[in-house]
């Protein structure tokens, strides 16, 4: 088994054939034997630090619940980036949301939207779950088909709080184009689109004096929308070696290795680790429902301001189903954007990598998953929520080192 891995990995061809095999088992020799050959590709690089950065929470989690930064040699740091749609929702969209469900208009939200906080109070609530427990008419659903159903039964006046990358865009576009929303429904869009932000978090990277990204752990659920394509032109504007990657353990695993086997080789690649559903093109039904109702426009991020392309709006026909349009509600642009986070919470630094969140003063002491004051640790897919849940950085470092492993952040 040592020696059919070890072909594996110094042959990228195989990998491609083989990941989807390697993925869906979680062997403990294979662990062992991955662990070996990224600490012996990690010598070929002595002292320099190489910062590997995905942008998927389910990525995160995988890191911090599976322990997979104590696995590392003391070179290579795995941090996070923008890969929390709810973390890098802008606060003035939950204050309009608060600020319909306490005029009579129906709300509906997902369950990790429910406690995500306001930075304005209206009418004494800072978040949809305060607002309904003032009187606001918010209901949480599963699932856009969910709020069409319940919209259809109720008849008035509601919005769906509509957050999410290019996974959950589909889900929104699909029933539109198909003419099953109606009319008393509209969507508050707050999309989001995955690389332009990737971009802006490695630009930042170089711009705030950090170490630089050397390797891009892509996201997978993202990915069987848009395809590897636009990872590839990423990896090529800043050169850097960029792997799509699955969520079980060995598929991180395998990704940190073929990154360090492409640096060791001085190569730049975008290579589809999660071959059993991602394709280099994506998902062509769902693009093309996507951008028959949605344009790219330049779109605020919590905590970062303005990026540009970064969101999608409804355009032409479905304009009739735009909440801010429809109900004369401002849009949120450059000039009226303010820095929406308390003072002293870090998640915009956490976002981007540049920081950790035992970092932030409040982690888990003002800030908890139970009472979140920032959005980084409201969702399941937030960096904090996630570190505070699971038990990334803090002690686990101290019982890592204690133990002999050498990894961490």
């Amino acid at each position: 088994m040592r020696g059919f891995l070890i072909h594996i990995v110094s042959d990228i061809t195989v990998v491609y054939m083989l990941a989807s095999f390697l993925s869906l088992r979680r062997d403990k020799v294979l662990v062992s034997d991955l662990r070996r050959i990224i600490r012996e590709y990690s010598e070929r690089f002595k002292d320099t630090l190489v910062k590997i950065m995905n942008f998927c929470g389910t990525h995160e989690w995988t890191t911090v619940n599976f322990g997979i930064r104590s696995l590392m040699p003391a070179n290579v740091q795995l941090v996070a980036g923008p890969g929390c749609p709810v973390c890098i929702t802008p606060s003035y969209y939950i204050e309009e949301s608060i600020r319909l469900s306490l005029d009579g208009v129906r709300v509906y939200c997902f369950g990790d939207v429910f406690k995500l906080p306001a930075i304005r109070e209206v009418r004494g609530a800072k978040s949809l779950e305060d607002a309904k427990a003032c009187g606001g008419d918010v209901k949480v659903v599963y699932s856009f088909l969910d709020a069409i159903k319940d919209a259809r039964d109720y008849g008035k006046d509601s919005v769906f709080l509509g957050i999410g990358f290019e996974t959950t865009a589909p889900s929104y576009a699909v029933p539109m184009v198909k003419g099953h929303v109606p009319r008393n429904l509209l969507l508050l869009s707050v999309l989001r689109l995955t690389p332009p932000a990737a971009r802006y978090a490695l630009e930042n990277t170089v711009k705030r004096g950090a170490a630089p990204v050397q390797g891009i752990i892509a996201p997978g659920h993202v990915s069987t929308v848009i395809g590897a394509k636009p990872w590839s032109d990423i990896a090529e504007e800043f050169r850097v070696p960029t792997v799509v990657s699955g969520f079980e353990p060995l598929d991180v695993l395998l990704s940190i290795a073929l990154i360090l086997q492409m640096r060791a080789r001085n190569t730049v690649k975008t290579v589809i680790e999660y071959s059993r559903l991602v394709t280099w093109e994506g998902n062509r039904y769902a693009q093309r429902a996507i951008y028959e109702v949605f344009e790219k426009t330049d779109a605020a991020w919590r905590g970062l301001g303005f990026i540009p392309e970064s969101g999608l709006e409804l355009r032409g026909k479905y304009r009739k189903y735009d909440a801010l349009h429809e109900l004369g509600l401002k849009e949120l642009t450059r000039e009226r954007w303010a820095y929406d986070l308390l003072p002293g919470c870090k998640c915009s630094e956490i976002t981007l990598g540049l920081a950790k969140p035992s970092d932030c003063k409040y982690f888990m002491k003002a800030c908890t998953p139970e009472r979140p004051l920032g959005p980084c640790m409201v969702s399941l897919e937030g960096t904090c929520a996630i570190w505070g849940r699971f038990g990334g950085g803090g002690i686990a470092e101290e019982v890592a080192r204690d133990i002999g492993l050498e990894g961490g952040w």
